[in-house]
């Protein structure tokens, strides 16, 4: 679940909550990376060994674990949506305010209003 509270004036919204997967982390990096010149911070990795059988705690779905992937999920939106020129993109708009990301958007830059 992401939650923005914002007082930049190119967002629409002040607020907002939407719920995001990992997969949307990837897409909106992907597309800051193809559509900006935003240098856009990695992502945590995958968990791919938290996801094999027969281990020792509940793998993805730890406590600690998710704790974790949650700080570093916030810490790279915070920076992304932190940059002046990733601001501008509309597929961060999408991700940060659209209860639903149209992955098959028009890229384009956002106006102030």
């Amino acid at each position: 679940i992401c939650n923005l509270t914002t007082n930049l004036p190119i967002f629409k919204l002040k607020e907002s909550t939407v719920r995001r997967r990992y997969s949307d982390f990837e897409w909106l990096r992907n597309e800051l990376e193809r559509e900006s010149k935003v240098v856009v911070p990695p992502l945590p990795g995958k968990a791919l060994l938290r996801q094999l059988p027969f281990r020792g705690d509940d793998g993805i779905f730890d406590d600690s674990f998710i704790e974790e992937r949650k700080q570093a999920l916030e810490q790279f939106i915070n920076k992304v949506a932190g940059h002046p020129l990733a601001q501008n993109e509309r597929c961060l708009h999408m991700f940060l305010q659209d209860e639903v990301i149209d992955k098959n958007y028009t890229p384009s830059k956002i106006r102030h209003t």
